[in-house]
């Protein structure tokens, strides 16, 4: 799987731009992403913030593990 240009805590300061009341469109232009991809990153990091985007890379990298390691 290819590695995403953004952290998760860059792709939830994203949401919260347009949260704040920039235009999807703009706040997509401004970043070099598609409407798309900000509706992707919405529909699975929206509502969350920082720390919850750090608990939730933990629980997959632990999850690759155990998936590996069987």
């Amino acid at each position: 799987m290819k590695k995403s240009r953004y952290t998760e805590e860059q792709i939830i300061g994203v949401l919260r731009e347009q949260e704040a009341g920039a235009t999807t469109a703009d706040v997509c232009r401004r970043h070099g992403i598609s409407e798309q991809t900000f509706y992707r990153w919405k529909s699975r990091y929206g509502g969350m913030g920082p720390s919850d985007a750090q608990r939730l890379r933990s629980l997959e990298d632990e999850s690759r593990r155990a998936c590996c390691a069987a």
